[in-house]
């Protein structure tokens, strides 16, 4: 899971936004009847998102003086069977983002990834629309690992929903069920 955060540490490190800090928050997790994974509700994001147990919380500050703002970040982490690691991240950007910016900013956010290690081999990304807002889905090789997610941008909010197992471990079905289980709360 360590690998896991210093990979995400490091492509949220290439967006070039300034992000302003997120409100404290709180999470409620609930048992779904007929079905192992648990109902996750993120105050912060306004969302809801199926995990395969109970997700850790890991809250990050990271300053980035060349831009002049820090980078802060909620992320949500949860494992299945020790095969597989499935992750929410929740970033705020200030206000006046420009929202013809999103989609550049989601490229961005993946070259990032990409360039962290000489070994990412891009295997699939596809912008689409996720409720009429701006995503990227993309699936990465490193070695005998996979990392796959779907970024979404939304006003001034990025979410990434991520999954990260070795090669043998992959389950195409799992990783749909916890990405189209992804909704954004009534407001």
């Amino acid at each position: 899971m360590k690998k896991f955060k210093q990979l995400l540490v490091l492509s949220l490190a290439t967006l070039i936004m300034p992000v302003s800090q997120l409100t404290a928050s709180t999470a409620e997790i609930v048992q779904v009847k007929n079905n192992d994974w648990k109902e996750f509700h993120s105050v912060v994001g306004k969302c809801t998102l199926m995990f395969p147990s109970s997700p850790e919380h890991i809250s990050e500050k990271m300053s980035v003086p060349e831009e002049g703002y820090d980078l802060k970040y909620d992320a949500y982490i949860s494992s299945h069977e020790k095969k597989s690691v499935y992750m929410l991240l929740i970033a705020q950007y200030p206000k006046f983002v420009d929202k013809s910016l999103a989609q550049a900013s989601l490229e961005g956010f993946l070259n990032g990834i990409l360039a962290n290690n000489p070994g990412n081999q891009l295997l699939f990304a596809d912008m689409l629309l996720v409720d009429g807002s701006p995503a990227l889905d993309f699936f990465i090789r490193t070695g005998g690992i996979y990392f796959k997610g779907r970024a979404i941008m939304v006003d001034n909010q990025l979410y990434l929903m991520a999954m990260e197992c070795e090669v043998q471990n992959y389950d195409e079905s799992r990783y749909n069920f916890f990405v189209t289980s992804f909704k954004f709360s009534k407001k």
